[in-house]
């Protein structure tokens, strides 16, 4: 698995000209699943970026995690964290998972972060979204599951 995570003061997600998903201060999460991915990937994933310490304390330091702040998280589906682009010009997207594997560990990862965040919002796995976001910092991680 693959996340973009970013900082956000806040985030939303719309779809046909509606807003599905926003949250306030917390982490914009764009979320891609490989081909050989399993839950074992998710579990490692959120357990890392659970435990992040990229929240500024009172002295500016990146020292609290995102329980430590009460924050939200904006989970969306990006299947293009995979595009291969070593040959020609159009990228390949074969690394990423088919769409009913990637349906089942978005959703399962969506869970995961339910069990410990108060408020998470998604948007629409396989949808045309427009992601919008003020990034706090900026402050941008990319995590992937085979070098964690």
């Amino acid at each position: 698995m693959r996340a973009v995570v970013q900082r956000v003061t806040r985030a939303s997600v719309t779809i046909d000209g509606q807003v599905t998903g926003s949250i306030g201060r917390g982490y914009l999460v764009l979320l891609g699943v490989g081909a050989h991915d399993s839950r074992a990937e998710a579990d490692k994933l959120w357990g890392k970026l659970r435990g992040l310490r990229i929240n500024e304390d009172e002295n500016g330091k990146t020292n609290l995690s995102l329980a430590d702040t009460k924050g939200e998280v904006l989970v969306v589906s990006q299947f293009t964290l995979y595009a291969n682009c070593r040959r020609g010009r159009r990228p390949s997207f074969t690394d990423a998972a088919d769409p009913a594997l990637a349906t089942e560990l978005y959703e399962y990862f969506v869970d995961l972060v339910r069990t410990d965040v108060e408020h998470v919002a998604t948007g629409t796995f396989a949808a045309y979204m427009q992601v919008e976001l003020v990034n706090d910092g900026p402050f941008t991680i990319v995590l992937d599951t085979v070098d964690l």
